[in-house]
C-alpha cells in the first residue's frame, strides 16, 4: 500500500507541475503580447502638429484697411479715443487705423466729454504731419475734423492736450492690385479692339482698290 501511495503522489505532483508550466508560459505569452501594458491599445498618439504649435488658428492681427474716402469719427475722451465709424472700429479705445497708401480720408470728433480736445496726425518723432491738426476745443463738430491722404509719414493720432491717454496708432499698407490689374486689363483690350477695327477697315479699302482696279482694266480691254 505504502509504494501505491508513493506513486500516486509522485503522480499528482507530475499532474501539478506541468498545470504550473502551461499557466506560467500563458502569462508571458500575455505580458508580451500587444494589450495596454506595452502602449499598443487604444490611446493615440500625440498629434505633433496640433494645438500645442498655434497653426490651426489664422493670423488677423493686421486686419483689412479701411476703404478709402471714408470718414472715421472719435469720440473723444479724456481716458482715450472711442472708435465709432466705421464699423470695424466702433467701441474701440483708441483703435488701430488700417489705411491704403495715397488713399484719402477725413478724420475727427463730433462727441466729446466737455474737456478741452483737438486732434492731430503725427510721425514717429510726435511731429505733427503736413498741418493736420485742429484747434483745441470743448466741443465737437467740423472745424474738429482733417481731410488726409494716408502716407508712410503718419504713425499715430493724437489729443495734444491729453497726448498721455488719447493717442491711437496708424498702419499704411500698399492698395491691393487687384483693381490696378483689372483696369490694364481693360486697356490692352481696348488697344487690341481698336488694332482690330483698324485692320478691317484697312482690308475693305484695299478690297475697293482692287475691285475698282478691275473694273478700268475690264473696260480698257472693250
Amino acid at each position: 500500500m505504502a509504494e501505491n501511495n508513493s506513486k500516486t503522489r509522485r503522480t499528482i505532483l507530475k499532474v501539478a507541475g506541468a498545470v504550473g508550466a502551461t499557466a506560467f508560459l500563458a502569462g508571458c505569452a500575455d505580458d508580451n503580447g500587444n494589450g495596454e501594458e506595452n502602449g499598443n491599445g487604444d490611446e493615440p498618439a500625440p498629434d505633433e502638429n496640433g494645438d500645442e504649435n498655434g497653426n490651426d488658428e489664422p493670423d488677423d492681427e493686421n486686419g483689412e484697411a479701411i476703404e478709402p474716402d471714408t470718414v472715421i469719427e472719435l469720440d473723444a475722451q479724456t481716458a482715450g479715443w472711442v472708435g465709432i465709424e466705421p464699423e470695424e472700429i466702433a467701441d474701440e479705445e483708441n483703435p488701430t487705423l488700417t489705411l491704403e497708401d495715397g488713399a484719402q480720408y477725413e478724420i475727427g470728433w463730433e462727441e466729446g466729454d466737455g474737456s478741452t480736445h483737438n486732434i492731430e496726425l503725427v510721425d514717429e518723432d510726435d511731429e505733427v504731419v503736413d498741418d493736420y491738426e485742429t484747434d483745441e476745443a470743448d466741443e465737437g463738430g467740423d472745424d474738429q475734423f482733417i481731410e488726409f491722404e494716408a502716407t508712410d509719414d503718419i504713425a499715430e493720432y493724437v489729443c495734444r492736450p491729453h497726448e498721455g491717454t488719447m493717442r491711437g496708432t496708424i498702419e499704411i499698407v500698399e492698395a491691393e492690385n487687384g483693381e490696378a490689374d483689372e483696369d490694364a486689363e481693360d486697356e490692352e483690350n481696348g488697344e487690341e479692339e481698336n488694332g482690330e477695327e483698324d485692320n478691317g477697315n484697312g482690308d475693305e479699302e484695299n478690297g475697293n482698290g482692287n475691285d475698282n482696279g478691275d473694273e478700268e482694266n475690264g473696260n480698257d480691254d472693250n
